[in-house]
């Protein structure tokens, strides 16, 4: 342990460690596009040797040159730690400040192997979302959380650490921001250049704000949403058995689709092009079984279907030739999606069909315009496909990958007839969002920084009370709501969703939030919890995030392309307690696409630990409650309502009704 602790004290080494050996084992992230010019590429490896002593300057630079031109970055690869990257128990990590080390804990669980997806690019999901840039930034950030005082805050941009300021025991102990580009530098092609030349980064959601909790926080929402679908479409209130949910991706977040499926109790067919992410994903049991072969893959699912078992099926190929053989079968597809990463569409998120994974990755290097030309002409071909199922009675949804965007940008028929919308709905639009967020429902989190099963358990256990009791007497809105989450975190651990971190995650309102997390406080203070508890959510929801097409694609007042809301979040989530807080630009959707914001928040035990969960808690569901309502959304005036009725300090502007007949 002691030599761990004196590396991360050490921060950037003095003396050069010897160079890494590439390793093509782990899942690496595809070479970037060669944007920079001959003048731009030597400002890049300039501004790498920034973090670095003069007298290694003539060795590295060099090598950070043939880095740039090899992958299209500056990773700094030589300095990838020599110790196991895992989150360890939060008594491990060296400091002075017990806010830090839980910091410490959250990043290293964020690049953790069996976490990350891209773990030696420093990239946890979504092909580009990154919590560094390279690996001196990782280096000097927990040098400085080591080094870090309670009267202190670390600033970091875009995953370089500016450095220590003296602030105040009660401001957040981190602030990071993500790509905060100028608006007229937001553009595709923009985030390629200002990250290779190492001044930006895309931070996803939960991988730049060190929140991210391994694929288990995207099977609740995909359990949810697979679930509210399922009604949607069921004639006489019977459940999924026996009906088939196509869609498309088994990455970090993507990964989570056939358990989810599972646990719906649906046949789930999930196509992905990446042999590694395929074997991962069935030796960690998220898949039942693996089809290479079409005509195997379809009379797999036709016994499936006859049986009415419950079977996840990935195969190991492209969604494209999926759509086209079950069209061709006449297979019925109940339920459709895609979740490839169509946020990062010419760079590794999307894969054409009729190239190999390795032919993809060859020609967006070597001839970038080609290999977008094949990434239109292939979203046409899928939505022609999904199309022809959609006529035969299969509900579509876009789930917030930016499908529906990339589609109708590449010339698919994704329009309605009208020509003014999409022919499918967002799954924000049709469920998340009126069923969920309008009533504050959405993804918290937490860990248990002690590492230990017996205290994730023992926060199931009071979870499940709390929701219990809530449930005795809630509105009949949101009394769905809480049995589904009721039924979810009873049988959380039998599901086995754990990876990396001992996290867990259900969908609660502000109420529900803030009594989980005041008897997780109250148990640490009595010692039945043995460490601190981080609390947590995904940017994916109530308040956080403006995105138009997603996160607020139900909001119809025309203020879904603002980002007021989330700017607002963050801020008064800063003053009002919480222990980190992070911005970013970028997304589930797309850099330039989405602004959002996340925190982190340290239970301790102590009574200055439950005075901020309540204050800042409360704020950060009912902002976003406030402008739903103000939206004119029913639920969120519900809610809001409710709200001023339970804190006679909270006054919520609420719309007065419009006779459209005046109009």
């Amino acid at each position: 342990m002691k030599t761990f602790q004196d590396s991360i004290i050490q921060g950037i080494p003095d003396i050069l460690p010897k160079k890494k050996a590439f390793n093509p084992k782990l899942n690496h992230a595809p070479k970037r596009k060669d944007i920079l010019s001959e003048d731009e590429k030597k400002l890049a490896v300039k501004n790498a040797l920034r973090y670095f002593k003069k007298d290694h300057h003539i060795v590295l630079a060099k090598e950070f040159r043939e880095e740039l031109d090899n992958y299209g970055r500056i990773y700094m690869y030589r300095f990838i730690p020599d110790y196991e990257m895992y989150a360890r128990p939060i008594d491990e990590y060296p400091g002075k400040c017990l806010q830090a080390k839980a910091i410490m804990h959250m990043i290293q669980n964020n690049l953790d192997h069996r976490v990350a997806q891209h773990p030696h690019e420093l990239i946890t999901y979504g092909g580009n979302g990154a919590v560094f840039q390279n690996w001196a930034q990782y280096a000097l950030t927990m040098k400085y959380l080591s080094l870090m005082e309670e009267d202190q805050t670390l600033v970091m941009y875009s995953g370089h650490p500016l450095g220590l300021f003296p602030s105040h025991t009660e401001a957040p102990r981190v602030v990071v921001t993500n790509g905060m580009m100028i608006p007229n530098y937001s553009k595709q092609d923009d985030w390629e250049k200002y990250n290779a030349l190492g001044v930006t980064q895309y931070g996803q959601m939960t991988a730049g704000s060190y929140m991210y909790i391994g694929p288990q926080g995207i099977v609740h929402g995909t359990t949810i949403t697979v679930l509210n679908a399922g009604r949607m479409i069921a004639k006489h209130n019977e459940g999924l058995a026996g009906k088939l949910f196509v869609t498309s991706g088994l990455g970090g977040m993507s990964g989570a689709q056939p358990k989810a499926g599972n646990i719906t109790g649906c046949i789930t067919v999930c196509a992905e092009i990446n042999p590694k992410v395929v074997q991962t994903r069935f030796e960690q049991k998220w898949v039942d079984i693996v089809c290479t072969d079409l005509d195997e893959l379809t009379k797999t699912v036709r016994k499936a279907q006859k049986e009415k078992s419950v079977r996840s099926i990935a195969y190991l190929g492209n969604i494209v030739d999926v759509w086209e053989k079950f069209n061709k079968e006449g297979l019925k597809v109940d339920l459709g999606s895609d979740q490839t990463s169509l946020h990062n569409p010419w760079s590794g998120g999307y894969y054409p069909v009729g190239l190999t994974y390795e032919e993809s990755n060859k020609l967006m290097r070597d001839d970038p315009d080609k290999f977008k030309q094949a990434v239109k002409n292939s979203l046409k071909r899928q939505t022609s496909a999904i199309n022809q199922q959609a006529k035969n009675g299969m509900y579509f949804f876009d789930y917030g990958n930016a499908f529906l965007l990339e589609a109708s940008r590449a010339g698919a028929d994704i329009l309605n007839e009208a020509g003014d919308k999409f022919r499918y709905p967002s799954y924000v639009e049709d469920i998340m969002g009126p069923m969920c967020f309008d009533y504050g429902f959405g993804p918290f989190r937490w860990v248990c920084t002690s590492g230990n099963q017996e205290d994730l358990d023992k926060t199931d256990r009071i979870a499940l009370e709390v929701l219990k009791d809530i449930q005795k007497n809630s509105p009949e809105e949101i009394k769905e709501q809480l049995l589904d989450n009721i039924h979810w975190i009873a049988n959380a651990k039998e599901n086995n969703l754990v990876v990396g971190s001992k996290a867990r995650i259900l969908y609660a309102d502000a109420v529900g939030r803030i009594r989980i997390a005041e008897a997780f406080n109250q148990a640490i203070k009595n010692n039945e919890i043995k460490a601190p508890v981080v609390l947590g959510r995904d940017h994916h929801d109530v308040s956080g995030t403006d995105s138009p097409y997603r996160e607020t694609a139900n909001i119809y007042d025309g203020s879904s392309f603002t980002a007021d809301m989330a700017i607002q979040n963050v801020i008064g989530d800063s003053f009002r307690g919480a222990t980190w807080v992070s911005i970013h630009n970028g997304g589930g959707v797309g850099w330039g696409e989405v602004i959002n914001g996340g925190f982190g928040m340290v239970l301790d035990g102590s009574d200055n630990a439950s005075k901020r969960l309540k204050s800042m808690l409360f704020w950060d569901v009912n902002n976003g409650i406030a402008r739903r309502g103000w939206a004119r959304n029913q639920g969120a005036i519900h809610t809001a309502i409710k709200a001023m009725e339970m804190e006679p300090k909270l006054t919520v502007t609420l719309p007065n009704e419009v006779d459209d007949r005046l109009l």
